[in-house]
């Protein structure tokens, strides 16, 4: 059998999409002015103005190789590691900035740790090495969210679509309600999930959360430690926005979707049961999470080949980010979705009259 073909040049919008604010976010931090509203400017109105003028990249051809694509994933943590206490520093304002300055730089890191940094976290804990797993981890302790790196592996994939699942979002239901059920209900029940395993025997070692919480209590130590009060503030708010916004994305790609129960058992994961979006900037800032339906049907496949199906899965009106901002305007939020639900349901109920199911 020949070896499959390796794609280096798909992977060029990914490395250029998500790096290209780093030494923006980097001038923020240390001069401020200038610096700040083009790392703000350019992961809100730059990203959406390329997904609209920019056309859709399709689908990599099947069999393509990605070597480069782990390497990206580890350079990405890697920098997180290196931005946050640097975005902690001058949100707290020991880097000498003025208050609108700080603003700028809590946006700023605040928007890249929500989308680049925790997309880029999800792939890793998705990843088979060890080594990748625990980077993606690291990532995910230092936003004071480690628990996200079971829930989502143990519970949201296992239960998406159904009440099961903290973090899918039901129909009619506001995104700052969806928030606080998911928040506490993705911890208990991703605890649960670890602890079970442990019980049966199929894990041992230290329990996850033990490394969870332990790793956000450092994370907290140090930054007041180092920086006092204003550190810690900083940490919680940097910290808080990225959630939001993992919380957000979670919200939309799931948003009224539910799979049909039989026999007391759901049926399994399809491509209905995700809201995908096709727009290609945000698609490589977020390293493909827009294509959240592949990625759910094939959990282990590398982002760069996640692949669209328009016919077959749910689209957004518009791309990932713009919905999630729409979604903190619930009423908006409902007058743009419900209907859009509404449809696609019924489309689902012809669709099931005619096969029977």
């Amino acid at each position: 059998m020949p070896p499959r073909p390796i794609s280096a040049p798909r992977m060029l919008p990914f490395w250029a999409a998500t790096l290209l604010p780093v030494p923006l976010l980097a001038g923020a931090a240390l001069w401020g002015g200038g610096w700040g509203v083009a790392a703000v400017a350019y992961l809100t109105l730059f990203a959406f103005a390329l997904d609209a003028l920019i056309a859709g990249t399709g689908n990599a051809p099947e069999g393509v190789e990605f070597p480069a694509a782990e390497a990206l994933a580890v350079t990405l943590a890697l920098l997180h590691l290196a931005l946050l206490p640097l975005g902690v520093a001058a949100v707290a304002g020991a880097t000498g900035l003025s208050g609108a300055e700080r603003v700028l730089a809590f946006l700023g890191f605040g928007l890249f740790f929500g989308q680049v940094s925790n997309s880029n976290a999800h792939e890793l804990i998705h990843r088979g090495g060890r080594g990748l797993y625990r980077l993606g981890v690291a990532v995910y302790v230092s936003l004071l969210f480690g628990h996200h790196a079971s829930a989502h592996r143990l519970v949201h994939h296992r239960h998406v679509a159904t009440a099961a699942d903290p973090n899918s979002a039901r129909a009619g239901e506001g995104f700052y309600r969806f928030a606080a059920r998911a928040w506490v209900g993705s911890f208990r029940e991703g605890w649960r999930a670890e602890t079970a395993l442990r019980a049966r025997g199929s894990r041992g070692g230290m329990h996850p959360y033990a490394v969870y919480l332990g790793g956000a209590a450092a994370w907290m130590a140090a930054a007041a430690l180092a920086l006092g009060l204003p550190g810690l503030l900083a940490l919680l708010a940097l910290a808080g926005h990225a959630q939001m916004q993992l919380l957000l994305s979670d919200y939309v790609q799931h948003y009224g979707l539910s799979r049909r129960i039989a026999d007391g058992r759901a049926e399994p994961v399809g491509p209905a049961h995700s809201w995908d979006a096709p727009q290609p900037f945000s698609g490589w800032l977020m390293l493909h999470a827009p294509r959240h339906a592949d990625h759910h049907l094939h959990p282990g496949r590398i982002y760069p080949a996640l692949r669209l199906d328009g016919g077959a899965t749910p689209m957004l009106p518009r791309s990932l980010p713009a919905m999630a901002a729409l979604a903190l305007a619930p009423p908006l939020w409902r007058r743009v979705m419900d209907r859009r639900l509404a449809k696609w349901r019924a489309k689902g109920e012809r669709a099931g009259a005619l096969t029977g199911l």
